[in-house]
């Protein structure tokens, strides 16, 4: 097991973070139930990547974020990730993400950070408010994975949470610095 990997779970008050959280970790969440709003919460959880080995991932849960409220900044320097959640019946939690996704890429200054997005509240098909491929377009745009989710349906889920996993501890294949006396393959050596 690695060293555990820091992912914010983040979005608009009452997306379903916590709900999402409590289904996937403990399987334990009534649709419908009430819930009390947020302040933080830290759930540690082991999650089986897509090579078989087992990682921690500490989740924190954020309190979910009121009109032009910003996620607060600590956020940004600590994660290794990043979860986006809305709900499909509400647009203004989309453009929320979209907010968000635009923050972290200006505080992280673009540098590689794995960020997901997740439509929750796939069940309320009657009241959808988000068109999926308008989604799936602007996902591909942003360069981020996007799933249409359900706390409903607790598979839908866990290749979320895998595929997160499996990035952020993604063995590193080659190094940025070439080790000294080493030519790096198809660069030529121009030592000055």
């Amino acid at each position: 097991m690695g060293k555990g990997c820091k992912v914010v779970v983040c979005g608009q008050t009452a997306v379903g973070k916590t709900a999402i959280l409590e289904q996937l970790l403990y399987g334990n969440h009534t649709v419908g139930s009430e819930s009390s709003e947020t302040q933080e919460d830290v759930y540690v959880a082991s999650v089986e990547t897509d090579r078989g080995v087992k990682e921690q991932l500490r989740l924190y849960d954020t309190k979910g974020l009121h009109d032009g409220q910003d996620l607060p900044k600590h956020y940004y320097s600590v994660a290794d990730g990043f979860v986006l959640v809305y709900s499909v019946d509400s647009l203004e939690s989309f453009k929320r993400v979209d907010v968000l996704k635009k923050e972290i890429d200006k505080f992280r200054d673009k540098k590689e950070v794995t960020v997901i997005v997740l439509g929750n509240k796939t069940d309320l098909r009657e009241r959808r408010q988000v068109d999926q491929e308008v989604a799936q377009q602007w996902a591909r745009g942003e360069k981020v994975k996007l799933w249409e989710v359900s706390v409903a349906e607790r598979n839908s889920l866990i290749e979320p949470f895998t595929q997160l996993t499996s990035r952020l501890t993604q063995p590193q294949s080659k190094s940025a610095f070439p080790l000294p006396g080493r030519k790096s393959k198809g660069t030529p050596s121009n030592d000055m």
